[in-house]
């Protein structure tokens, strides 16, 4: 075996690796449970979502316009109650806890959402954007236009 064959074998060996490392589940869940947990990390900061605890309080009224996430978005995300009102269900947290963050800093503006997000803490929005993003999602991507 030459030291090109050698070197070659040992750098797809390594990438190998790599690739298996890190990507199973943890022990006693299913593959489909482990893709319904709340994020390990945030892309905007956030402290881990809950996806318990963002269950209530999707349900619960508050903000300066007094409605529930469910009041506009429906129980999971996906039933939103006016054509301006967008799906949520099964959408990325990351994405939900920027767009949230935005409303709440008012870098992203639309007045319901502003009322509602003013008041939301970090955690807050970290859970209800780890259960937003756990439920059943009925987006689309590109490929699902024919």
């Amino acid at each position: 075996m030459t030291k090109k064959h050698a070197l070659a074998i040992a750098l797809l060996s390594t990438l190998a690796l790599a690739a298996c490392g890190g990507s199973e589940a943890p022990a006693g869940e299913h593959a489909a449970d482990a893709a319904h947990e709340a994020p390990k990390s945030s892309s905007a900061g956030l402290p881990e979502g809950n996806i318990e605890a963002g269950r209530k309080l999707a349900d619960v009224k508050m903000g300066a316009n007094n409605q529930s996430c469910v009041d506009c978005h429906g129980p999971q995300g996906n039933t939103p109650n006016g054509p301006d009102r967008p799906m949520i269900g099964g959408q990325y947290a990351d994405y939900l806890e920027h767009a949230l963050m935005a409303y709440r800093k008012g870098d992203r503006t639309n007045i319901t959402m502003a009322g509602q997000a003013t008041e939301l803490t970090d955690q807050q929005i970290a859970d209800l954007s780890a259960f937003f993003a756990a439920a059943p999602g009925e987006l689309q991507d590109l490929d699902g236009l024919q």
